[in-house]
């Protein structure tokens, strides 16, 4: 167990809600530290808030109680209850009629459970623990968000509880079954991945359907939450938004951070004033990135180089980009940010209206064609800046096209759509995922290689929620395989 509780630990596998000290402090886990495999404490140099204060320091025996409670959790949430009658450590039969919803923020862990105690009927909210003494050690009886608790879960009854007007609540004790510890431990000792594939295979179409399209909404509105927080840093100005997720997601991975840290020191405005010479615009870009600095390449660098110094003068441009951020490693040449500037540059000169256009666009189509234009001369023979290369047209290719519509076009489509309150645009995003075939990385292709069938982009950005935000998360308990895992295997 103790080996166990490392792993959680290590990998952050905490329950949904506010980790707390024994003496009710609230517990943020920054970094767990590194583990040590020699004597001395199990963690070293782990960065934890306690209270609110910050502490960096080594973390020794770790408690057990935190792998119980999220067993606990998952046990009441699915109702994997022991084959006797339910009763209260008063006696009292206790039938659950809906275990109610889980909590992920402070309170009580589940609200508005429906039970019937003793004969009688009660809705309201029930809190779960290891032992029924951790109800005093949370300061639950002196807070008033949990006088709501109508029943109160344990594995260990060692005491009674109260709420903050002395009233007794009704305890229940509920052992974890051995199998699902068990299970549970499997699941995080795999070393093969899926760590569920096992079962995969015996799942229904329905079962892995409904899942997948579960995990589609939870990833647009990650997505929404994603573009809220952006608009706000752009002051609600959709176009802005819009241009500095698309910039991000031309880095595709490698030098995504790079664009979108670009994207956010340009000065649209500024840029807006020449944005009917397309060499102008590309003098804001590739300045702005920190790429027309030091020595001439050529003569186009040295017109580029005069041209900037003159905009950032006028303009009062913000200090550029460090351009040691920009990476080069194991990239075609068609992928060099340089190429890529380029295209978004032309793209920019092009598109006065981007992101109003896209919102128009009707078909898939439509929207490949906004996205189907090529570059300046200058780039049709360079790679770099001084570094000529055969011509070429240096256009978006189709692959990639597919990937901007949808990590960019589909998310903003949603988004949009909600915040006009609009269905259709909803509705054409979801249709948009429907239409592109499946994206081929090795989150898809480990999925399907398990069984799973990826037919569509709404089935690959299904498979990334569940890899990132479950698999790689550890977080077997709130995935819907993960429970056919423990309960079925």
């Amino acid at each position: 167990m103790e080996q166990l509780l490392h792993y959680v630990w290590k990998h952050k596998i905490f329950p949904l809600h506010e980790l707390q000290t024994t003496t009710g402090l609230p517990v943020e886990v920054i970094d767990t530290g590194l583990p040590n495999s020699d004597s001395g404490p199990d963690f070293f140099n782990a960065k934890l808030k306690i209270g609110g204060t910050l502490w960096v320091g080594n973390v020794e025996h770790i408690n057990v109680l935190l792998t119980m409670e999220q067993l606990l959790h998952y046990v009441w949430k699915h109702k994997i209850f022991p084959l006797h009658e339910l009763q209260t450590t008063t006696g009292l039969p206790v039938e659950v009629i809906d275990t109610g919803l889980p909590n992920s923020d402070s309170g009580p862990d589940f609200f508005n459970a429906k039970l019937k105690i003793g004969g009688t009927l009660w809705v309201g909210n029930v809190e779960i623990h290891t032992a029924s003494s951790d109800w005093f050690r949370h300061g639950h009886d002196r807070d008033i968000a949990y006088d709501s608790v109508i029943l109160h879960i344990a594995t260990e009854i060692d005491c009674e509880i109260y709420r903050s007007n002395g009233e007794p609540v009704p305890q229940l004790r509920l052992p974890c079954p051995e199998q699902v510890k068990e299970h549970y431990d499997e699941l995080c000792r795999a070393d093969i991945h899926p760590p569920c594939y096992s079962i995969l295979e015996t799942l229904p179409k329905l079962t892995i359907h409904s899942w997948l399209t579960a995990l589609q909404t939870e990833r647009f509105d990650q997505k929404n939450r994603t573009i809220t927080r952006r608009l706000q840093r752009c002051n609600q100005h959709w176009e802005d938004a819009f241009f500095i997720t698309l910039a991000r997601n031309f880095g595709f991975g490698l030098n995504g951070d790079a664009f979108e840290t670009w994207a956010n020191l340009l000065s649209f405005r500024a840029i807006d004033k020449h944005r009917d010479d397309l060499t102008q615009v590309e003098a804001f870009f590739f300045g702005q990135a920190g790429l027309l600095e030091g020595e001439s390449a050529d003569d186009y660098f040295s017109w580029m180089q005069k041209e900037f110094r003159y905009l950032q003068h006028k303009f009062e441009l913000p200090p550029v980009m460090n351009p040691s951020l920009w990476r080069f490693l194991r990239l075609r040449p068609g992928n060099f940010p340089h190429v890529r500037l380029a295209q978004l540059a032309s793209l920019y000169y092009r598109e006065r209206s981007l992101f109003s256009r896209v919102m128009e666009a009707e078909t898939l189509k439509d929207l490949k064609q906004i996205f189907a234009g090529h570059t300046s001369a200058y780039w049709e023979e360079h790679f770099m800046f001084g570094k000529p290369s055969p011509r070429r047209e240096k256009s978006i290719g189709a692959g990639a096209k597919e990937l901007i519509i949808i990590n960019t076009v589909i998310p903003f489509l949603y988004a949009y759509g909600l915040h006009k309150a609009d269905e259709r645009l909803c509705e054409r995003a979801a249709s948009l995922l429907e239409e592109l075939k499946a994206e081929n990385n090795y989150v898809t292709r480990m999925w399907s290689g398990a069984g799973i069938s990826v037919q569509t982009a709404a089935d690959s950005q299904a498979l990334l929620q569940l890899q990132k935000e479950y698999c790689d998360k550890k977080k077997c308990l709130y995935c819907r395989f993960g429970y056919e895992y423990l309960r079925h295997k």
